[in-house]
């Protein structure tokens, strides 16, 4: 099966196995925002188990 590119371009695979992903909303109209907000959007966070057994599926590559 092929890799879904738009998931590729969303989530990436840690060197353990896990699926990190960011956040939404970072890069448009950022200038009204917090510096706490902005900084919290740099943050890259784990997957819920469920979206990680449908993500296995569109990113056949690199995971256990």
């Amino acid at each position: 099966m092929k890799t879904h590119k738009g998931v590729a371009a969303r989530f990436r695979i840690t060197g353990t196995g896990k699926i990190r992903r960011m956040k939404g909303h970072r890069s448009h109209l950022r200038r009204k925002k917090s510096a706490k907000v902005r900084r919290l959007y740099s943050q890259k966070l784990p997957v819920s188990a469920a979206d990680k057994s449908r993500l296995k599926k569109l990113l056949p590559y690199g995971l256990p």
